[in-house]
């Protein structure tokens, strides 16, 4: 029997493809809204304003200093307030637990950072009182809300980020203000002026038209990300992106894991008769610096998906340096998901499914 996708754990039955065609038709006929009455809140502006976050979140987290010795560094958070931590991780190659949830695994040995954006997300709000209790050295990263109002009480250490956004598109700001608060405090070298020359060098107009152009291939389809096991945030990122901006289903794996489980269920495209257009679209984020092995079943999956009629594309990263390819790459799936959604006729930044499922959480 054919499994049409297995992206951990999830496995999609063709009932959903039923239900994901109509979903498709229904976002294309609500495309004829003028995109001006779609993007309310000027995505576009954040995107090209991104490289300005670096300076300013090295900046609210200069005076944040934390003298005790530390075994683990663990980050609490969800969504975008917690891949900062991953990329830092992946960045550095240096161990950060990042926990998405509302029991807190941690001791008195390590450091427990809690990020929200927004202040108010519950999974580290519950965490925070738990470390609270245990009396464990902690500190945050928020830009208000009810995170900032408990570190006020308690003397929490706080680096407090600019307001005005969405966690996803905070990336900058998180990122830089984890980074000086660890090197505040002795546990990473200070690497402030590699991340400010990075942001120099970022280019968010240059990449607008080819974001645009991965839109144009997504419209219609279900968006499946792969990148290499080392950047398995950046797929996770662009996966993220096209749910949360474009409203779009989405799926992310890596190489080589992938290649001994996944590639199978979906290597049958043709096979399939409730359909009669491709329903997936791959992209194969690909990073020169990738291990020759890598590259070779990066280059092979694609030959192979081609082949058995899902569309599947490799996307180079550039840039000078590791954290450059990585955040070059992020504004670029922001572009993508950003004319996904305007394509789909939907308001790029708000997420009233999600904020309504908040809402009868807290009833």
């Amino acid at each position: 029997m054919l499994s049409l996708l297995r992206l951990q754990p999830l496995v999609l039955p063709p009932s959903l493809f039923c239900q994901t065609t109509f979903y498709f038709q229904f976002m294309l006929s609500y495309s004829k809204k003028s995109v001006n009455s779609v993007d309310k809140s000027d995505m576009r502006r954040m995107l090209l304003n991104f490289p300005k976050q670096f300076k300013e979140g090295l900046d609210s987290a200069k005076n944040v200093k934390l003298k005790s010795k530390f075994s683990n560094v663990a980050v609490c958070g969800m969504g975008g307030s917690a891949w900062p931590a991953e990329i830092l991780s992946t960045w550095l190659d240096w161990p950060i637990r990042v926990n998405r949830n509302y029991q807190l695994p941690a001791s008195k040995k390590d450091l427990t950072i809690f990020s929200s954006y927004s202040g108010n997300t519950e999974e580290p709000l519950a965490a925070y009182q738990t470390a609270l209790k245990k009396k464990l050295v902690m500190a945050a990263i928020t830009s208000g809300g009810q995170l900032k109002e408990l570190c006020r009480q308690n003397g929490t250490p706080l680096a407090e980020i600019p307001i005005g956004l969405v966690p996803r598109m905070a990336t900058g700001y998180i990122f830089t203000a984890l980074h000086s608060l660890l090197a505040n405090s002795g546990l990473i070298k200070d690497k402030s002026s590699e991340i400010l020359e990075m942001a120099k060098n970022l280019n968010p107009a240059g990449q607008e038209n080819q974001g645009k152009g991965i839109a144009e291939k997504m419209k219609e389809r279900i968006p499946i990300i792969y990148s290499s096991d080392k950047l398995k945030v950046l797929s996770y990122i662009w996966k993220i992106k096209f749910n949360e901006t474009s409203k779009s289903p989405a799926f992310s794996h890596c190489l080589p894991e992938l290649n001994h489980n996944e590639l199978e269920g979906l290597a049958h495209e043709k096979e399939c008769d409730f359909h009669d257009k491709p329903i997936f679209q791959c992209l194969i984020l690909k990073d020169p610096a990738d291990q020759p092995e890598i590259r070779k079943r990066m280059d092979l999956t694609a030959e192979i998906l081609n082949e058995s009629g899902l569309p599947a594309e490799i996307i180079d990263l550039t840039g000078q340096s590791l954290l450059e390819k990585i955040f070059s790459s992020i504004l670029l799936a922001d572009w993508a998901s950003y004319y996904l959604a305007k394509a789909y006729g939907t308001d790029p930044l708000k997420t009233e499914v999600i904020e309504r499922f908040k809402q009868k959480m807290g009833e």
